[in-house]
């Protein structure tokens, strides 16, 4: 009779602790999750082009045989390139809303330039050791390189290599058509399907879409995942 009313009491503990668990679950749901659902606010995000700008630049001094530093060595100079973009979303109704992508000018400009002086480095250590297989005896330490230069073409290193050598980033068209754009959205299940104002009928993004609490994090179909951070106004 006692081991009945035991096992009662067992049973009783753990519907009560259950039915405990469950209530703060629900409550943590009903209170927590609305806010995570929430897409309305400005998000930055920053795509990195590191990697591509030094194997472009690499590509670039393998084609006039002139490569006298590695491609570790361009990467390690061109670290942390990147272009910010901004993301503002409007949630007009529970799953639907508008969204204003843009990739910012200065953020472009102050990257190409940044990818540019990394690059000149290397070119001037390309000229100076062509000039020391040349038999020049001068100066070949950097100033003095830099100066042959100005001298020989009338402009700067990084003027010479932005106007004649390669095209190191994305062009800001190009990033903003991949990245900006306007339109409306609806989001069901986790993904967003964005619409986009270009009277294209098939001009439509589907992303999978996550929100943890200032963080935003869009996955494409093609692999590739974009990290926003809410503003703060």
């Amino acid at each position: 009779m006692k081991t009945k009313k035991a096992m009662r009491k067992t049973v009783f503990v753990l519907l009560l602790l259950t039915l405990s668990i469950s209530t703060v679950l629900l409550a943590y749901l009903y209170f927590a999750s609305p806010e995570d659902k929430k897409l309305s606010g400005e998000w930055t995000a920053k795509v990195d082009i590191s990697e591509q700008a030094a194997a472009v630049a690499f590509s670039w001094l393998q084609e006039i045989e002139a490569v006298t530093v590695s491609l570790d060595d361009l990467q390690a100079s061109m670290q942390g390139l990147n272009v910010q973009v901004d993301l503002t979303l409007e949630q007009t109704t529970r799953s639907e809303g508008t969204f204003k992508g843009m990739v910012l000018p200065e953020s472009y400009d102050a990257c190409e330039q940044a990818a540019y002086e990394a690059f000149a480095g290397a070119f001037r250590k390309l000229v100076a050791r062509r000039l020391q297989l040349a038999g020049y005896t001068g100066s070949t330490e950097e100033d003095a390189v830099e100066a042959l230069i100005q001298e020989t073409f009338g402009m700067t290193s990084v003027e010479y290599l932005m106007a004649c050598g390669p095209a190191l980033l994305p062009s800001r068209e190009e990033l903003q058509a991949r990245y900006g754009g306007s339109g409306t959205y609806e989001i069901g299940e986790g993904i967003l399907v964005r619409e986009y104002d270009t009277g294209d009928p098939v001009s439509a993004r589907s992303e999978r879409c996550i929100r943890q609490g200032a963080d935003l994090v869009l996955a494409g179909e093609d692999g590739f995942v974009m990290r926003y951070t809410l503003r703060k106004r």
